[in-house]
């Protein structure tokens, strides 16, 4: 069975960063402090707390930008690209549509 990802406020998630950014304490320390499983947490709202301030702290699962899933293109698809890629899609449809038939 799979994990159950536990989810945390934001006012604790700005108190762990603050403590962080305090310089006191490293990311070891304030997990056990704090009683989360795993430093990288810390760190990725750290990271997101630079980034993009308090709204970095913002629950994000479940959440898409746009009705289309997967990660959004870092860069634009080429001409060529974007014909291989529409033809493979035209193949399968076709296929799909053939089996659908029978």
């Amino acid at each position: 069975m799979g994990d159950i990802r536990k989810t945390y406020s934001k006012d604790f998630k700005l108190k762990a960063v603050r403590l962080y950014l305090d310089g006191e304490r490293g990311y070891k320390t304030l997990t056990k402090e704090l009683g989360l499983s795993d430093p990288s947490i810390l760190r990725r709202w750290v990271k997101y707390y630079k980034e993009e301030g308090i709204q970095g702290l913002d629950e994000k699962r479940g959440r898409t930008p746009s009705p289309l899933r997967g990660r959004p293109r870092t860069r634009p698809e080429s001409i060529e690209d974007e014909i291989v890629r529409l033809r493979a899609e035209n193949e399968f449809l076709k296929k799909w549509l053939g089996l659908e038939k029978r």
